[in-house]
């Protein structure tokens, strides 16, 4: 295991899990703002287990900071098997989770991730046709001029 928050965010970062859209999803939240450059969307899907509605899978897109995206790929971790209630609960330092306490500056990228999950948590059902429009679509058409997306062609050699 790696000694400090920074080689573990950084281990978090090479691999992160459960990144992108589900189609599937019972709910999506979004918190964040194209205009700061901090975006965060979730998708909780849904079972039951023991009688009970649990998370079954969790994912999720970020734009901005890295910590932030370290820290949803924890949290979606986390949350399975979780219900409503418990996930709810969780604060920004468990969400986490094997990153640790987070440092002083980066508070602000677990409390993007607890808004996210609650705004997920309290957010109308996903839609299932169309699909859930992208968080980086999204971004572009919020641009105010500052911000541009340009797609990677997965063929070129940039």
């Amino acid at each position: 295991m790696p000694d400090d928050f920074e080689d573990r965010a950084r281990e978090a970062l090479a691999q992160p899990k459960n990144v992108g859209e589900m189609n599937d999803a019972d709910r999506v939240g979004t918190v964040g703002s194209p205009d700061c450059g901090d975006m965060l969307r979730m998708w909780l899907k849904f079972t039951e287990k023991d009688g009970k509605k649990v998370i079954d899978r969790a994912s999720f897109q970020a734009f901005g900071c890295q910590t932030a995206i370290a820290v949803a790929s924890m949290a979606t971790e986390l949350l399975k098997g979780k219900t409503p209630e418990e996930a709810r609960e969780l604060k920004p330092n468990e969400l986490s989770g094997e990153l640790g306490p987070l440092p002083p500056m980066k508070i602000h990228c677990g409390q993007l991730v607890e808004q996210a999950l609650k705004s997920a948590l309290d957010g109308t059902e996903a839609p299932s046709k169309p699909p859930v429009e992208t968080l980086a679509g999204k971004l572009q058409s919020a641009s105010s001029g500052k911000i541009k997306i340009v797609p990677l062609d997965e063929n070129s050699n940039d």
